[in-house]
C-alpha cells in the first residue's frame, strides 16, 4: 500500500492501494490479515466419528464426491496468532474428491470461532462457512474436554483421555487427507448477481508438531438450527488426537469455478 498504510501512515488512499493484493477495509485499520501469517503453540483436540454415507453426501456441493463416512472435528485453542491474537476455533470436516482432477481432501461444512477477524478472513478469502461461536478446550483432571457453543447451546462436546498413548497426525490420514482443506466460496455483487462461485483449496505451511497423543474419543452432538452439526449423526465413536503445533497460513488456489464454463479446475490463485 502507498506510504505503507499497514504500518500506520495516513496518506490519502489511492486506486493503486485498492487494487493491490491483500487490501482490506477499513483501509486505515484493516480487518483481513495479508498472507502469510503464523499460528504459534496451537493446541488441538481432533475428534473422529463414523456417520452415514448419506449424511456426508448430502452436505457436499457438486461436483465433489464423498471418500469416507468419517467426520473429523478439530477444536483449536489458538494461543498466539499474528493479527488475531488468542481465540478458539472449531472446524468440522468430511472427506471428498473432485472427479477427474486427482484432487482430494477435507471439505468443511461447518466452522465456528470466537474471533470476528477470523470469521471475516475465513469467509472473504477462503470461502469458509465461518460463524461466531465459542469453542473451548480445557483439561478436567485426567480428561481433555472440547466444547463448541453457539446461541448459548453447547452443540458439540468431545472428550479424550489425557496423554495415555503417543501418536502422530498420520493416523488421521487413514480416513482422508485432512490437511488439504476444500471450501465453497460464494460472494454476490451488490445488485444480486453472483460474483464468485468457486471451490477453493489450501494447505498449511511450516507445520511443526510439538507433541501428539491419541486415544478413544467420545462425541456428543446437540441440535441447533443455526449450527446443524447434528446432520452428521454419530454412528460410531473412533480414536481422536490431542496435539500441539505451529503452522503458517499461506495463499491457496481455485480448483473449480462454477461461473467459468470451462470449469477452471486446478487454476492457481
Amino acid at each position: 500500500m502507498s506510504k505503507d498504510l499497514r504500518r500506520g501512515g495516513l496518506d490519502r488512499l489511492t486506486v493503486e492501494d485498492i487494487v493491490r493484493p491483500g487490501f482490506s477495509t477499513p483501509w486505515d485499520a484493516p480487518t483481513v490479515p495479508p498472507f502469510p501469517f503464523t499460528f504459534r503453540n496451537v493446541e488441538v483436540l481432533t475428534l473422529a466419528w463414523r456417520t452415514t454415507e448419506a449424511a456426508v453426501a448430502r452436505l457436499l456441493p457438486p461436483p465433489l464426491e464423498p471418500t469416507s463416512d468419517v467426520v473429523l472435528a478439530h477444536i483449536y485453542r489458538m494461543n498466539d496468532v499474528e493479527w488475531l491474537g488468542a481465540y478458539g476455533e472449531s472446524n468440522v470436516s468430511i472427506g471428498c474428491r473432485l472427479p477427474g482432477t486427482g484432487i482430494a481432501g477435507s471439505y468443511s461444512p461447518y466452522l465456528f470461532l470466537s474471533s470476528d477477524v477470523g470469521v471475516v478472513h475465513g469467509r472473504e478469502v477462503h470461502g469458509q462457512p465461518k460463524k461466531l461461536g465459542e469453542p473451548k478446550l480445557e483439561m478436567r483432571g485426567d480428561l481433555v474436554v472440547g466444547t463448541v457453543e453457539r446461541n448459548g447451546i453447547t452443540i458439540l462436546t468431545g472428550t479424550l483421555p489425557s496423554k495415555q498413548r503417543t501418536d502422530t497426525l498420520d493416523s488421521l490420514n487413514r480416513h482422508f487427507d485432512f490437511a488439504e482443506n476444500i471450501n465453497l466460496k460464494a460472494v454476490d455483487h451488490i445488485d444480486g448477481r453472483p460474483a464468485i462461485r468457486q471451490l477453493t483449496a489450501r494447505r498449511l505451511a511450516g507445520v511443526v508438531v510439538h507433541e501428539c497423543w491419541g486415544g478413544p474419543n467420545t462425541v456428543e452432538l446437540r441440535p441447533n438450527a443455526q449450527a446443524p452439526i447434528h446432520r452428521l449423526p454419530v454412528v460410531d465413536m473412533l480414536d481422536g488426537l490431542h496435539w500441539r503445533a505451529d503452522f503458517t497460513l499461506i495463499p491457496g488456489r481455485i480448483i473449480h469455478d462454477y461461473l467459468d464454463r470451462d470449469g477452471a479446475e486446478g487454476t492457481s490463485r
